[in-house]
């Protein structure tokens, strides 16, 4: 890593170190309110910038373990969304091993058996743990929320794993700015959507996300993209601006996405769905689409990777 990216993670630490100390000081003075969904959240942020932390600042094969970690966690917080039956247990193993497999393909940097791994032979093999134990009813609801939970939990976060082997030069930088840039996408689409935001994008599945969030969330994060490139990325002018709308675009229907998929797995389930809005599954939504959708274009466009 080179010294603007040691200093991005100060100052990222500054700030959320200067945002827990405003929030005790409110809870203190404001005892009477309820500052548990506020409590969850910060602790859920510094939760994920240890691993992104770890991810980015030791050698590949500890950042392997700690973005492993991070993918089963996130697919069994996903698992725990769907209504399950005794016949589900089966595949939810062999999903689980699956996690592993994905990240030794990383560690020996064999990037074909990497790519078509979850999307191929996971995807025709998964259905026969489920037929083995003879279950029939609700085998397709069962099969294929499993295996988008392995898209979007394992596939597309391992990608973040991946660019340290393809480019071991610039790759932990190239996390680091591509975290940055979707963690501040959500947070500014959120605040946005919740304080200023009329125009529902989905007003019967999540009247939380508007297009007023989208619009003003596109604008910070190409402009941050413009400010960071020059330090953490070896991108050209015009990718340092792109990258913006690349990663604001694919936070947007990555968070989108996943919100109204947690509504259908969680339908007359309130006490469930209450409890997931602040769970680690809640963060990495967005990253599960813009870390392949980001990796791929460069990828496609630049030598490095």
């Amino acid at each position: 890593m080179t010294t603007s990216a040691y200093w991005t993670l100060f100052i990222i630490f500054l700030t959320l170190s200067a945002g827990h100390l405003a929030f005790l000081l409110v809870r203190k003075f404001q005892g009477d309110k309820d500052f548990s969904r506020v409590s969850l959240r910060i602790k859920t942020w510094w939760g994920m910038f240890i691993v992104f932390t770890v991810a980015t600042l030791f050698n590949p094969l500890v950042s392997m373990l700690s973005l492993m970690i991070l993918c089963f966690f996130s697919l069994k917080e996903y698992f725990s969304m769907m209504k399950t039956r005794k016949a589900d247990r089966r595949i939810f193993l062999w999903a689980y091993i699956s996690i592993p497999l994905q990240f030794y393909w990383i560690y020996l940097g064999w990037y074909g058996m990497f790519i078509v791994f979850i999307p191929v032979y996971v995807f025709l093999l998964l259905p026969l743990p489920r037929i083995l134990g003879k279950g029939t009813v609700g085998f397709l609801r069962s099969v294929s929320s499993t295996q988008w939970g392995l898209m979007l939990m394992v596939f597309g976060l391992s990608h973040l794993a991946y660019f340290q082997v393809a480019s071991p030069e610039y790759g932990a930088n190239l996390v680091l700015y591509l975290v940055i840039l979707t963690q501040v996408s959500d947070i500014v689409q959120h605040l946005v959507s919740i304080y200023a935001g009329r125009l529902k994008v989905v007003p019967t599945a999540n009247p939380a996300i508007t297009w007023e969030g989208y619009i003003v969330a596109l604008g910070v994060t190409m402009g941050l993209s413009y400010a960071l490139y020059p330090y953490l990325t070896p991108l050209n002018e015009t990718f340092g601006l792109l990258s913006g709308v690349i990663i604001a675009t694919g936070a947007f229907i990555g968070s989108l996405t996943v919100s109204v998929l947690k509504r259908d797995l969680l339908i007359g389930d309130r006490p469930k769905f209450t409890s997931l809005l602040e769970s680690y599954l809640n963060r990495v939504d967005s990253l599960a689409y813009t870390a392949p959708i980001f990796f791929h274009i460069i990828r496609y466009y630049f030598d490095f990777m």
